[in-house]
């Protein structure tokens, strides 16, 4: 019955996203997406689904090519990846098997970090949202060399977690769903957390995804209203990411991706050393660049 009120849910807060995005990048004219956005989304989400996750490379690539202004990262990010998020925990939670108990504790307590956490992201000065990214990428581009060198927590077997586990993995999404509004990605710490306190890796990926799913939406609500944002990325990335998820989940399955995740270490600590020399440039400077890509952005 649980997982039968999340996958309705999940459907609603869809189309209630969908109509939210196309309301309001139809009345700033920015309905037709970007064609390298699209691209973008596919190749991201193709890969989010096969556990890479979608934020840091993301970012990487928005930040390397100069897409967006550095402080658009966060509201772009959880809007453009959660209509193909929703897609994704539409097929693991429906497939998988996990406590539903925990599953819908987890969600709900990463949406309420994520209420929270999204006011305060639309209101931090561009330099803070470089900073906080900027770090956050360099945690990533550890977590994908960490995976790569097998030195992350296997799991056990378990489908649940006993009660103090439980609050703990409670407590600790509450504070992912938070630290998602800043453009932070959850799928790793919460595949790492859940791992470490004894549950099934292939049980933790409806969590992490539910997750995601139900939070991005919800602070998208806001987000999409905000100055700090491209549209025509957000549709973008949704427009590519959606039909590259059933790709993955459906056909391809199982890729290696070791290989893969080195390369996204050395972009991934590229992009955040930009991110971070700019979040300390002297404040005139960085005021300066940040007016210049967006005036930019404006007349393309």
């Amino acid at each position: 019955m649980v997982v039968i009120v999340l996958l309705v849910s999940l459907g609603v807060l869809a189309v209630a996203f969908i109509a939210v995005l196309l309301s309001v990048a139809r009345e700033r004219r920015q309905l037709q997406p970007r064609a390298e956005s699209v691209a973008l989304g596919a190749v991201t989400n193709f890969f989010d689904t096969l556990g890479i996750g979608s934020f840091a490379p993301t970012t990487a690539w928005l930040k390397l090519r100069r897409l967006i202004p550095d402080g658009y990262l966060p509201a772009t990010l959880n809007s453009g990846h959660a209509l193909p998020t929703i897609a994704q925990a539409l097929i693991f939670i429906n497939l998988v098997r996990v406590d539903p108990i925990l599953l819908a504790t987890c969600i709900a307590a990463a949406v309420l970090g994520a209420t929270l956490g999204a006011p305060l992201v639309v209101r931090l000065p561009v330099r803070v949202v470089q900073g906080i990214v900027g770090i956050a990428l360099l945690i990533a581009a550890v977590l994908y060399a960490l995976a790569n060198l097998g030195l992350l927590p296997a799991g056990g077997d378990a489908l649940g977690l006993s009660q103090p586990l439980f609050a703990i993995a409670v407590a600790v999404h509450f504070l992912l769903g938070a630290l998602m509004t800043f453009g932070i990605g959850l799928y790793a710490p919460s595949l790492i957390l859940l791992s470490l306190l004894g549950l099934n890796p292939t049980a933790a990926f409806p969590i992490m995804m539910g997750a995601c799913a139900f939070l991005m939406p919800v602070s998208g609500f806001r987000f999409v209203r905000s100055e700090r944002i491209d549209l025509r990325v957000v549709i973008g990335l949704a427009i590519g990411g959606i039909p590259a998820v059933l790709l993955a989940a459906y056909v391809v399955k199982s890729l290696p991706l070791a290989g893969l995740r080195w390369g996204v270490v050395v972009v991934v600590l590229y992009a955040a050393a930009l991110l971070l020399r700019a979040a300390l440039q002297p404040l005139q400077a960085a005021s300066t660049v940040e007016t210049t890509v967006a005036v930019a952005q404006k007349t393309q």
